[in-house]
């Protein structure tokens, strides 16, 4: 029997990768639905080669009609996406905070979700946990290092033994680059990514290894496991995704070639392995792997996503936001790279996070608070350059 995936975020990279993966194995799997923000041309390409019975589009769109497709037209679509009966795995490859509600609400019909959106976790990780708990939904890790940590969990082991969990970030292009001349750097360095292929956010987040900051929050809430336990080192080569160190001096690593199309596979499939388009490692023809302490004053976005996770919260939905604006409006040349966590910190600073418990409208207002005032914020930025 061929499995139901429901796709949101179909038209990204991660998104393009999935449907490479389903269209590989034809008679295990299918596509019930599609969802994506606006790249209605990608979109009507997909739909032709994949016949959903679902599309959604996130953004308002007027005269679009798929023969024998229902659409839905604005942002509920999403959700109708994610809750689609006839989808038994709903892979969440949206970009950014707009994949909070979707998640949750894929959560709480009790899906199978094969999980790409940081924010999602990284947000609402204390309702996700809640939801799991109800409604028993699985949650299957797409990101390559959480994908790893997910497979060396699974080894057979108590939690007292672990002793350390290492997540590993590549660098980024400016791992090597003088601290003094990253003011200097543009969009096109920023996005010259040296071993993932990514969307620019992601990239960009990447280079200020903001993303690593997420990702240990998000290793936190998946996982349950404390931040005194949780750490990262630079591996330029990408080839080592995640390590595990126990108590007895014993550390186990997973390696694969950096390719996105593994954690897909491992999420669609668990717990089964089964051949795919990527090679075997061949350590014996890679360059020799290096492993760096991550210097914090070229990387300030990781200690500070890391003081966010732990003061929880709204804390890390107004950072994810302000991540956000921040990342487009480098990419729009309105401010430099080393302005990017300093407007960030500069939002958080003027947070007060919400009352006890957290709630998803608690979520949504924190997340509108942050974008109008770091937009407030950056509008004084541009005015006095």
């Amino acid at each position: 029997m061929r499995l139901g995936v429901s796709l949101l975020g179909s038209t990204g990279s991660i998104g393009r990768q999935t449907l490479e993966v389903i269209a590989a194995y034809p008679d295990r799997f299918r596509i019930v639905a599609l969802a994506a923000r606006s790249q209605v041309d990608a979109l009507q390409e997909q739909v032709r080669i994949f016949r959903p019975e679902l599309v959604a589009i996130a953004q308002e769109f007027s005269g679009i009609s798929f023969p024998d497709t229902r659409v839905v037209i604005g942002p509920d679509g999403l959700v109708e996406a994610a809750t689609y009966e006839a989808a038994d795995i709903v892979v969440i490859a949206l970009s950014g905070n707009s994949g909070i509600e979707p998640t949750l609400a894929a959560a709480a019909a009790g899906k199978t979700l094969a999980l790409a959106n940081k924010e999602s976790v990284v947000c609402a990780g204390p309702l996700l946990r809640d939801i799991q708990s109800r409604t028993g939904c699985q949650l299957r890790p797409v990101d390559s290092e959480h994908s790893a940590l997910w497979q060396l969990l699974q080894l057979p082991h108590r939690p007292a033994e672990i002793a350390r969990v290492i997540l590993t970030a590549s660098g980024g292009p400016f791992r090597d680059r003088p601290i003094e001349y990253l003011h200097q750097v543009t969009p096109d360095e920023a996005l010259a990514h040296p071993t993932w292929r990514m969307g620019p956010k992601i990239t960009i987040d990447s280079a200020t290894l903001l993303n690593k900051g997420l990702e240990l929050i998000e290793a936190h809430w998946l996982f349950d496991l404390p931040f005194e336990l949780l750490d990262v080192v630079i591996h330029p080569q990408s080839i080592v995704h995640a390590l595990l160190a126990f108590v007895d001096g014993t550390t186990v690593a997973h390696a694969a070639y950096p390719d996105m199309r593994l954690p897909i596979q491992y999420a669609l499939f668990h717990p089964e392995r089964v051949a795919s388009a990527v090679p075997l490692l061949d350590l014996a023809r890679i360059s020799p792997l290096e492993f760096f302490t991550p210097d914090t004053e070229r990387f300030p976005a990781l200690p500070l996503a890391r003081a966010v996770g732990i003061a929880g919260s709204t804390y890390p939905t107004v950072l994810c936001a302000a991540d956000e604006v921040a990342v487009e409006a480098f990419l729009a040349g309105q401010i430099r790279f080393t302005e990017i966590v300093p407007l960030i910190r500069s939002v958080l600073d003027r947070h007060q996070p919400a009352s006890e418990p957290l709630t998803l409208e608690a979520i949504l207002a924190a997340d509108r608070w942050a974008r109008a005032v770091a937009r407030e914020l950056l509008g004084r930025t541009i005015r006095h350059a």
